[in-house]
């Protein structure tokens, strides 16, 4: 339900075509709906919340991306909600690991973290966020090459995106551009 109401509030502050907007809502009510009965039929992984999760990961990112240069580009200064959008961003780039993680161990059987450590949500959440932040704990590695590359690619994008856009957009919050975009 949260994914759903992250889907439908990302597509808002993006600022959507209505039409959009209105089959988005019914696209992510309807797999709540039946994430639901899949919980109370004991399927807790099931094709509604595996399918929210990529509406999630495919839809919200760039719907955020484009409502904050919106909001740039239309108050030409940069406001609290811009760093709100640029640090979510950085939280659904989390997120979009975690779910790289968990279904390349769903292809492998379960297998992903050396020491036969199960690729649960929570543990592929909770590797991805060390990984993310660059804190890297330890008590949980990939197994194979492929899980090196990704890890090592998500520890670099999140650093790099920490030190050029959220730093940029932070420094800047509040000031306001001289010369607006179209304005010559």
């Amino acid at each position: 339900m949260l994914l759903a109401i992250t889907v439908v509030l990302s597509l808002r502050v993006a600022d959507a075509r209505p039409e959009v907007l209105r089959a988005i809502t019914l696209i992510t009510g309807i797999l709540t709906l039946v994430a639901l009965v899949e919980a109370v039929m004991g399927h807790q992984r099931g094709i509604a919340v595996t399918g929210s999760q990529l509406l999630l990961v495919g839809v919200a990112p760039p719907a955020t991306m484009l409502g904050t240069i919106r909001t740039l580009r239309l108050r030409n200064q940069v406001t609290i909600e811009a760093v709100l959008g640029v640090l979510c961003l950085y939280m659904l780039l989390g997120i979009l690991f975690t779910s790289l993680y968990a279904l390349i161990a769903a292809f492998n059987g379960g297998a992903w973290f050396a020491g036969h450590q199960p690729a649960t949500i929570a543990h592929c959440l909770y590797f991805s966020f060390t990984t993310l932040t660059t804190v890297g704990y330890g008590d949980l590695t990939a197994a194979s090459n492929l899980g090196h590359t990704l890890s090592n690619t998500e520890a670099l994008v999140g650093q790099i995106y920490l030190v050029t856009v959220v730093s940029l957009i932070v420094s800047n919050l509040g000031l306001r551009r001289q010369n607006p975009v179209g304005r010559g």
